[in-house]
């Protein structure tokens, strides 16, 4: 059964409200995570920190907006007479009038836009952090190796020895 154009249309507006609340809430993760780069290049563990709390506690916010999105589909999806799966922009474009079409399209595509630039700045994200841990892994392998390859150490005399038993720090005097 399929519900009166102005229900639906009532419905779209919320959903745009809501689609404009993504679209910053994108623009915004954006620019964490290049603060995020930056911070890691800086090695400003104390900003991190920071930037890291407010990255949770806006992601625990945002999840209001996305039942809202999910509670709007559902209602759409009633109202066009569909499953909630095939509640989607491009079908919302085809079925509304073109007054409505015009409000959807410039969002869907700056959505798919910044969706886009997202995953980039994801994978550029996750490899920076990726090279990080490997060479932490290769400096601490370094280190923790010289013990067991033997470490070459002075006695009292000046005398060198290697021992293949020693730690990586030797406490003889």
């Amino acid at each position: 059964m399929k519900a009166a154009p102005t229900e639906i249309e009532d419905k779209v507006d919320e959903l745009l409200v809501v689609l404009d609340r993504d679209i910053r809430h994108i623009q915004e993760r954006l620019s964490q995570l290049n603060e995020l780069r930056s911070l890691v290049i800086k090695r400003d563990d104390v900003a991190l920190g920071r930037l890291l709390e407010s990255i949770q506690a806006k992601s625990q916010s945002y999840s209001e907006n996305e039942s809202k999105r999910r509670s709007i589909r559902k209602e759409l999806a009633t109202a066009l007479g569909c499953t909630f799966e095939r509640v989607t922009l491009s079908r919302l474009e085809a079925e509304l009038p073109e007054e409505k079409k015009a409000q959807i399209t410039p969002r869907k595509t700056e959505l798919g836009s910044l969706i886009k630039e997202l995953k980039k700045e994801h994978l550029s994200t996750m490899l920076l952090l990726s090279e990080c841990a490997r060479f932490n892994r290769l400096l601490l392998n370094s280190i923790f190796d010289l013990g067991r390859t033997g470490m070459l150490t002075y006695n009292s005399n000046g005398a060198t020895s290697r021992g293949a038993d020693t730690a990586f720090v030797s406490l003889k005097f």
